[in-house]
């Protein structure tokens, strides 16, 4: 419904031994943090394996392995989250390909909701 928002524009940072991106819920409602099934990273065509990103949505950060139990977080339409994530190797400067794909459960929807977003962002020093 809002893919096109998912990634914000502008947000890649280089972050320790890897990077964050800012995202958002392609969904108008917020929903419990134990509804959101998984925020999928391709990072230059390369998938980020889960447990190598965390989510840090209004100050608190959880693995996707916690999420399941968070029913007492939320994360609201058009709030930004932070996906954080670690690289073998440091960010270079300059553009990369981001994908992003929310998977979410959404209790009157006989099939999994979320959405996909891809943009080109750049990392500056």
């Amino acid at each position: 419904m809002f893919d096109k928002y998912i990634v914000c524009e502008e947000s890649l940072r280089a972050r320790g031994d890897g990077g964050v991106v800012e995202v958002r819920m392609p969904y108008y409602r917020g929903l419990a943090l134990s509804m959101v099934e998984a925020v999928d990273l391709v990072l230059d065509g390369e998938p980020v394996p889960a447990e190598r990103t965390t989510f840090t949505v209004h100050g608190n950060t959880y693995t996707f392995d916690q999420l399941p139990r968070v029913t007492d977080d939320r994360w609201e339409m058009g709030e930004r989250a932070e996906l954080a994530f670690t690289t073998d190797e440091p960010l270079a400067d300059g553009e990369h390909d981001v994908t992003v794909v929310v998977r979410l459960r959404i209790s009157y929807m006989p099939v999994p909701g979320g959405g996909r977003d891809s943009k080109r962002l750049t990392l500056t020093a």
